[in-house]
């Protein structure tokens, strides 16, 4: 009885109710996650293609404005986890009608988007350093190389499209705890 009586005051002292105020450390930590996590991705992949776009200028330097394309793919990246932080973050209440699902569905959505624009700022970045170390040496591998990025891009749109419906769902449910 003292311990419920301690979890009595406890949420007396705060204005989160009967809601558990762990909740909002779960939205915040899938905000974070998708920020950091797409950051890394976006990262990586740029500076995987940067050391080849620098390898492709001095090959053949009429040639880097167009191997310049994994850099600003691998960019975009950071962008779909910056627009999944802020939906996140403008979706926290920290009053009393934060539930601990929803915490659990942005936490899962900034995973999703987290970790799917890490695997494309991967995938950029090799398809990126070994085609453009190829399109120093013929043009003839430009076109599949921009497919090849446009399917690892893809890879992150789709943890994008992921996080929306995860927060979309959390913000649907019933906000009384």
């Amino acid at each position: 009885t003292l311990l419920c009586q301690a979890q009595v005051k406890r949420k007396k002292m705060t204005n989160y109710g009967n809601c558990d105020p762990a909740a909002v450390l779960f939205g915040m930590l899938g905000a974070a996650a998708s920020l950091a996590l797409s950051n890394v991705g976006a990262a990586y992949g740029t500076a995987k293609a940067g050391v080849s776009v620098a390898h492709l200028g001095i090959q053949n330097p009429n040639r880097v404005m167009r191997g310049i394309v994994p850099v600003v793919m691998a960019g975009i990246l950071g962008i779909y986890g910056l627009i999944v932080a802020v939906i996140i973050s403008n979706n926290i209440k920290t009053s009393g009608e934060y539930m601990l699902f929803t915490g659990f569905m942005h936490l899962g959505a900034g995973l999703a988007a987290g970790f799917a624009s890490l695997a494309a700022g991967y995938a950029i970045g090799i398809i990126g350093d070994i085609c453009c170390y190829a399109y120093a040496k013929t043009d003839k591998i430009f076109v599949p190389m921009i497919l090849m990025l446009i399917f690892a891009e893809a890879l992150g749109l789709y943890g994008l499209i992921i996080a929306l419906l995860m927060n979309n769902r959390a913000i649907g449910v019933q906000t009384s705890c």
